[in-house]
């Protein structure tokens, strides 16, 4: 009985731990909604919310991650950006966070160059997704721009999410 009500309290407190997360990254949506980084390119973002995701898919497991990005990217769509959007940062988002776990598995790169990877993989998502929307193939004119935004950003988050990491107590995710 002891076993499986301290598993209880366990899980209550990931689902607790994941809800003030995808709170933390809903913040930081607003914050990036407010104070836009575009460096004058439309539709280039610094990504800060995916500081949250990074952390949460090193630290708890693939699903908290998605969880909480998806709670993000929904509430975020519904205050922020409406529908169009949701879709975009929904298809960034899933191949995004699909892609760093898919490099993290491997064990071969580190947290900034799976954040970078990852940073890539959005912009690619959100292009696929433009081009699906307007069923024009020049979206992808935009690529090689979207592409480097991605790369830069994706190193900038990574390492930030690193040294983040690194002073977080690992009690907390346990």
């Amino acid at each position: 009985m002891q076993s499986q009500t301290s598993r209880s309290a366990a899980r209550t407190k990931r689902l607790a731990l994941a809800s003030m997360l995808a709170c933390l990254a809903l913040i930081f949506s607003y914050v990036e909604a407010l104070i836009p980084f575009n460096a004058g390119i439309p539709g280039v973002k610094l990504g800060l919310a995916n500081l949250v995701v990074i952390i949460a898919l090193y630290e708890m497991n693939f699903r908290y991650a998605l969880l909480i990005n998806l709670i993000r990217i929904f509430v975020a769509g519904l205050l922020f950006s409406g529908v169009f959007g949701m879709l975009y940062s929904l298809a960034g988002g899933l191949l995004s966070l699909f892609v760093m776990w898919c490099l993290k598995k491997t064990g071969l790169f580190s947290m900034t160059g799976v954040s970078m990877a990852g940073g890539a993989a959005h912009n690619m998502g959100q292009l696929l997704m433009a081009s699906a929307i307007v069923s024009n193939l020049r979206m992808f004119l935009y690529f090689p721009i979207l592409m480097f935004s991605g790369i830069g950003t994706g190193i900038l988050i990574g390492i930030t999410a690193y040294i983040i990491d690194g002073k977080i107590p690992k009690s907390l995710f346990r």
